[in-house]
């Protein structure tokens, strides 16, 4: 049976808050906040949080009741919480005071698990969910309704898999990985061998391992090794959509935008990014640092610390040139038609001033 938790947000003291981010608070210590919000949306119990000096006006005009800020915002009697990063504070206030608490611990009725499978302390492992033979799970974990594990799968301490994520045989998730819906982790890597017309079927023999603190977006694929192991090492987040093929190997702290393919065996170093649509053919090396760009289509290796653009990318200041040039090409078109038509006038006029009848 599933445990009650009845976890409800009360009005934190604007006190309290500025010491859990360590900021320093100019103003009035008695304000309750009840919210976080951005400065359009925000209501008279909401902390809103401002970048930069050229919001200080949009932030005048809030409804807010207070502001988190690098830069004190002046001529503003409202209580202001000053400290270096105010985005990190904001994440670190959201998550320790305003977001939702995590569902009931247990196991729900409907639940359906095989043989041998070890479950840790503290879960919840919602509706309809089904874990295959020999599973592990660790503990604080969170499992959705309508998730399925496959057998010998294992999943370290305090994962979330939110509804309707697959988690299929084999597959290892490290500790702290969350998964969002719809995310597909361990389906078979493309690969046929072709014989005589026919596409015939390579068996997909490996796995997938994502390490510890690695966020995965909603219906995101990553495909099976054919013989090894797909890695997503620790920290790297992957936004919404994105396709991660076999044996491909995904550095540390790396960042995926929507809609990126990264074909079979390609290679990422750490702290890669990788913007929306963009994708990378098979058995690249993508070093260290690198930058791609939105939609470029990456067919060579890439060195580290470099950035990239264009289809097919290419160093980006040189993208960034063409893409300026290409819209210039009309133009550029009529200036040729027009030196040609010049050329070709100069051309007729020599041939005239030089032939015969014109010397006498």
């Amino acid at each position: 049976m599933m445990s009650t938790n009845h976890t409800q947000a009360l009005p934190v003291p604007i006190e309290e808050l500025a010491q859990c981010v360590q900021a320093t608070l100019h103003g009035s210590s008695d304000v309750l906040i009840s919210g976080l919000s951005h400065l359009e949306g925000a209501s008279s119990g909401d902390l809103s949080f401002v970048l930069k000096p050229k919001f200080h006006e949009a932030a005048k005009s809030s409804q807010a009741a207070a502001f988190l800020t690098a830069h004190t915002i002046p001529d503003d009697p409202r209580p202001q919480l000053i400290c270096s990063n105010p985005l990190l504070a904001i994440v670190t206030l959201a998550q320790k005071y305003f977001s939702s608490p995590l569902p009931q611990r247990g196991i729900h009725p409907t639940a359906v698990t095989g043989h041998d499978v070890r479950i840790g302390p503290n879960v919840a492992i919602g509706p309809l969910v089904t874990i295959g033979d020999r599973a592990q799970i660790g503990s604080s974990v969170t499992i959705y309704a309508g998730v399925h594990i496959g057998e010998d799968a294992v999943i370290g301490d305090d994962c979330i898999l939110y509804p309707h994520v697959s988690l299929l045989t084999n597959c290892i998730l490290r500790n702290r990985v969350i998964l969002h819906s719809g995310t597909i982790i361990g389906s078979d890597g493309f690969g046929y061998a072709q014989h005589e017309g026919r596409h015939h079927k390579i068996p997909q023999l490996g796995n997938v391992i994502i390490e510890d603190d690695v966020e995965l977006g909603a219906n995101v694929t990553v495909d099976r090794a054919t013989f090894g192991s797909t890695v997503i090492k620790q920290g790297t987040k992957v936004d919404n959509q994105v396709q991660i093929a076999h044996n491909v190997a995904i550095g540390e702290h790396c960042i995926i935008v929507a809609q990126v393919g990264i074909a079979g065996s390609t290679r990422l170093g750490h702290h890669v990014m990788i913007g929306g649509q963009a994708g990378l053919v098979d058995h690249l090396i993508i070093g260290d640092q690198v930058r791609i760009a939105s939609g470029a289509g990456v067919t060579n290796h890439v060195e580290s610390n470099h950035t990239v653009g264009g289809r097919p990318a290419v160093a980006h200041n040189i993208w960034r040139k063409a893409q300026v040039l290409q819209y210039q090409l009309p133009d550029m078109r009529n200036e040729l038609r027009a030196l040609r038509k010049e050329v070709e006038d100069l051309k007729q006029h020599l041939r005239k001033s030089s032939s015969p009848s014109s010397s006498t």
